[in-house]
Formats: C-alpha cells, sequence, structure tokens
C-alpha cells in the first residue's frame, strides 16, 4: 500500500496557490528537486516506462489546455467535466490529473471508493476559481436573504472550489459547464426568480442574454461592497447575478482583436469561448465551449479559416492536427493559462516514479461533507443533461 505524503493537502480551504507546496517530508519517496536537473532527452522514455509498469493501476487525464509534453501521455484528453466522468467511469487506482486543482477535486468528488486523486503540482490552481471565496459566496447570500423575498437559486460554474459547489448543492443549486449553461439557467428559473451566478460574470451574461434576458437585468456583485455594490432596488430588479470573476486567459481577448481579424484575413470565421468578454462575444461568428469549439472547427471543411478566441494550446494543437485548414489565435499575442502550464513533464514522471516507489504524492482529498453537498450539486447537472 502506497504511503501518503499530501504536500500541502488541497481542500477546498487551502489558501491562493503560492502557498500550496511545503518543504517534502524528508527522506521518504522521491525528492522532487532532484527531478530539475533530468535532462529533457530522457524524460519521454522515463515517463513512458513509469505508465506502462503502472499498468491498469494508472490513468492520466490531460486538459485540453495542458502543454504537448505532458499531454501526449494522457489516456483521457476532454474538458474539466468529461475528464472527471472518465476519471469515475474507469477501474484505475490511481487518477493523475494533469489539469489544475478544481479539476482535481471534481474528480475527487466523482471517484470510486478506493480511487486517489493526484495532481502533479498543486501550483497547479485557477485564478477564475479563486475569485469566489467561501466566506465571500457565505456573505453574499446572507447579504441577499437580508433584503429578502428574493427567492434566489445558486449556479456554480465548473470552474470553482469543491466548497462552492458544495454551497450550492446545500442551497439547492446546480454546477454548469459552457456547454449546458443555458440548459441550466432554464430549469434554475423554473425554481426561482432570480439566479446567483457564481464566478465567472461573462459566461453568466453571455448565456443569460443568449436566452433573451435584458442586460438591465443583471447585476454584477463585488463581494468588497456592500450588497455587492448594488441598492436594494436594483438588486430586486435583476433576473441574473454575476459575480465578479472571470478568467484570465478569455479576458484578455478585445474587440478589435475581432476587427483585426476581419480586416487581416477576409472570410475567416471567429469562434471564441464563451468566457470572453461581451462585446468578443457579439462581434464574433460562433461561441462554443472548449469541446464545442474543437468539435466545430474539426466538422469543418477543408480551406475554411478559423480565428479562435481561447487557450493557446488548444489553438496550436488544432492548427497542427488540421492542417487542410488555418486555424490561428484571435490575440496575436500568446494567451497561455500560466497555471495549467505550471505541470511539467518533470512533475509527471516525479509523480509516478513515487507511485512506483509506494508513496502517493499530492493527493486532493475533498472533505466528505464538502463532497457529498458538491455531488448534490454536480448530480443535478448531470440529470439535466
Amino acid at each position: 500500500m502506497p504511503q501518503l505524503i499530501e504536500l500541502g493537502r488541497l481542500t477546498s480551504q487551502a489558501q491562493p496557490s503560492t502557498l500550496r507546496v511545503p518543504e517534502m517530508e524528508k527522506g521518504v519517496g522521491c525528492d522532487f528537486s532532484s527531478y530539475l536537473l533530468v535532462p529533457d532527452t530522457s524524460l519521454d522514455e522515463r515517463i513512458g516506462a513509469a505508465v506502462q509498469k503502472l499498468g491498469s493501476d494508472l490513468v492520466i487525464l490531460g486538459h485540453h489546455y495542458q502543454r504537448d509534453e505532458v499531454i501526449r501521455f494522457a489516456r483521457f484528453r476532454g474538458d474539466s467535466l468529461k475528464l472527471a466522468q472518465q476519471a469515475a467511469e474507469c477501474d484505475a487506482k490511481y487518477i493523475v490529473f494533469c489539469g489544475v486543482h478544481f479539476m482535481a477535486e471534481s474528480a475527487d468528488v466523482l471517484r470510486r471508493l478506493g480511487q486517489v486523486v493526484i495532481l502533479p503540482d498543486l501550483n497547479a490552481g485557477c485564478s477564475m476559481a479563486d475569485m469566489a471565496e467561501i466566506g465571500q459566496v457565505e456573505t453574499c447570500w446572507a447579504e441577499l436573504e437580508a433584503v429578502g423575498g428574493l427567492d434566489v437559486v445558486p449556479v456554480t460554474y465548473m470552474n470553482s472550489t469543491a466548497a462552492i459547489k458544495a454551497f450550492t448543492g446545500l442551497h439547492g443549486g446546480s454546477v454548469v459547464t459552457s456547454s449546458n449553461a443555458a440548459r441550466v439557467l432554464q430549469w434554475a428559473f423554473t425554481e426561482g426568480q432570480r439566479v446567483l451566478f457564481l464566478p465567472d460574470e461573462h459566461l453568466g451574461r453571455n448565456t443569460a442574454y443568449s436566452m433573451g434576458i435584458p442586460l438591465d437585468e443583471m447585476i454584477v456583485w463585488d463581494p468588497e461592497q456592500e450588497l455587492g455594490g448594488n441598492t436594494e432596488l436594483s438588486i430586486r430588479r435583476a433576473k441574473m447575478i454575476l459575480w465578479k470573476g472571470y478568467c484570465s486567459v478569455h479576458q484578455r481577448f478585445l474587440p478589435e482583436h475581432v476587427d483585426r481579424v476581419r480586416a487581416e484575413h477576409p472570410g475567416m470565421r471567429v469562434i471564441v469561448h464563451p468566457e470572453c468578454r461581451f462585446e468578443v462575444v457579439q462581434k464574433a461568428d460562433d461561441t462554443g465551449s472548449t469541446e464545442g469549439i474543437l468539435k466545430k472547427i474539426t466538422a469543418a471543411p477543408p480551406g475554411s479559416s478559423w480565428a479562435v478566441g481561447t487557450e493557446v494550446h488548444l489553438v496550436n494543437r488544432l492548427a497542427k492536427t488540421l492542417t487542410d485548414r488555418t486555424v490561428i489565435s484571435l490575440d496575436p499575442h500568446v494567451c497561455v493559462c500560466t497555471t495549467m502550464f505550471r505541470i511539467t513533464p518533470q512533475h509527471l514522471l516525479w509523480t509516478l516514479d513515487n507511485l512506483l516507489e509506494g508513496t502517493v504524492v499530492n493527493r486532493i482529498s475533498v472533505p466528505e461533507n464538502e463532497r457529498r453537498w458538491a455531488r448534490v450539486a454536480l448530480d443535478r447537472m448531470l440529470q439535466l443533461g
């Protein structure tokens, strides 16, 4: 039975990612510092050998935004929900999630009994998920209850901590993904008069607007201000209460990027993720989740051309794979998910070598009460289809 070493046990109460990695316990397992000296030329061979030795006990998951040097070893590729579901459906004992912490938390919520979820680098966090801290959300909820008579249903994006998912499940809400956001919001409005949408204001705004909800019936909740910076009257008039949060990658795309593509590449279609700003989505030809973007461009006819508003590793991978069409980033500068990028081949090799030596490092373990209520919120979404 592998010995468990947790480098800064990651729960929903964890502090910002810069605090997640204390020194490793001395004399136990493999010291990561030595892996910084491993020649790049030997990494692939050593990782491949470790994967083979661990066999069916291991499954490596790779998010689409992960770097090529790591995702090549993933048995499954996908977005956060798809990967968590695939992990739960497989028989592997060790789930090594090459993504970010909220994704690994979701895998731990959905895992089977006896499965262990591992994040190769605990510094692989998510700036958006960190923008909705559980204490802030509880304060927001208390203030909304104090206003009275609002009948609010909480809905949280998959890109949130287990604590926020658990809060949502406890208060009768649901998790949502970028591909099923409209369907879940339609359900939420049958359950209540208003929705508190966490933690990405752009996905909430873009989805609600596409459903016919006008912008003047949406407000932004700033957790740093009393009543989120709103008046009681504006709260009562609102159907959508949008948490002030965003993805640092998709926030970078601007309307002028779309204008530049139109001017420099006439006829090129622009497709963007719904985490992008409202003005960018309105200017784009198509909007889609990560999986939606992949399907749309893959199904497009040869010779078509696309400017894509999402993380650059996915864009570059599409360009390399679909050589019979043109695929470029909407932003001429690199839009990389820097926290996802923290997981390197060295981290992956270190994780696997420790498993071979009988040591589990960086286990992601959601507290049982959080896990139970987060599962409620996830199951509500899965039941909605």
